[in-house]
């Protein structure tokens, strides 16, 4: 029986090696997605790390009648959703500005209301900040089914050397692909072009055409064809989204007494916002012992 030569000896090694190598990725890599049940729910959360989307079966949501100091960017928003829920062009929609004033509650309650109006007729799906890099592949997902869905990613940012958001770039129209007809894309943040102002006078400082160094990220934000800004509300509007809250709880105090308390809680807080008169109204239905219900 002849030996085997060196060669052959290496050969079969380095294949061991390789088939070791190959079982490892296996263990390591995804399973893949299961097939979605959009009956479960109206809501999901998409889950790159398992290529699979959660149904979300109670979402945390504010009425859309209780969102006060913010009529406009509402019924803009309302608009745009509906014609897309009746299968009619819409646009992407980038919702930025300060924090606390309802950006994000705001397109949980156009998804109910249009819901409202036609049981199941959207289904809403939100993908985390730091999986944006996975959005082609929740794209190609949606792509095939029936439903209409309206994707939505709260608190969208990108800092210095951050990458990921060309995978947004290349599905807001930019990809061969593009975005699927049964997809619209709404995104919140605090900046209006998605990236901090340190970070694009840095690229203007070093780059040796300081336009063309922030082109790319800026061009991001101009992909979203609706923009609706959302701006520090004035005392007038903080007392109304107090109000409101208070009537639609039921929550028995003066007139009086719930606009001294309620100009006391955001002078502490230093600011007013949607977000500052909701933690007040919760503080006082706890101390009067008054249970939120719906």
């Amino acid at each position: 029986m002849n030996k085997p030569s060196p060669a052959d000896s290496v050969l079969g090694l380095l294949a061991n090696a390789f088939d070791r190598i190959a079982a490892t990725l296996d263990r390591m890599t995804p399973p893949a997605g299961t097939k979605p049940d959009f009956a479960a729910a109206d809501a999901f959360v998409w889950h790159a790390d398992g290529k699979r989307l959660e149904p979300i079966t109670h979402v945390n949501r504010v009425e859309m009648r209780l969102l006060k100091g913010i009529e406009r960017a509402r019924e803009t928003l309302l608009e745009n959703t509906e014609r897309f829920a009746k299968g009619l062009p819409a646009n992407n929609a980038l919702l930025w500005g300060a924090r606390g004033m309802g950006k994000s509650s705001l397109v949980k309650a156009v998804h109910a209301e249009i819901n409202a109006q036609k049981k199941g007729s959207l289904k809403l799906i939100e993908i985390h900040r730091e999986e944006i890099e996975s959005l082609p592949v929740l794209m190609a997902a949606l792509r095939a089914a029936k439903q209409r869905f309206l994707v939505f990613c709260d608190d969208l940012s990108f800092e210095a050397e951050d990458t990921s958001y060309k995978s947004l770039k290349a599905v807001l129209e930019g990809g061969i692909e593009g975005r699927p007809d049964n997809v619209l894309l709404y995104a919140t943040s605090n900046r209006r072009h998605l990236m901090a102002r340190e970070m694009m006078e840095n690229e203007r400082s070093t780059a040796i055409n300081p336009g063309e160094a922030v082109e790319e990220k800026v061009s991001l934000s101009d992909r979203f064809g609706l923009w609706l800004g959302f701006h520090r509300c004035s005392q007038d509007e903080y007392l109304a989204m107090v109000e409101g809250y208070v009537a639609h709880f039921k929550i028995s105090i003066d007139a009086e007494t719930l606009r001294r308390e309620a100009l006391e809680w955001a002078t502490t807080r230093g600011a007013r916002s949607g977000r500052v008169a909701w933690q007040f109204v919760q503080e006082l239905a706890g101390r009067l012992g008054v249970v939120l219900k719906g």
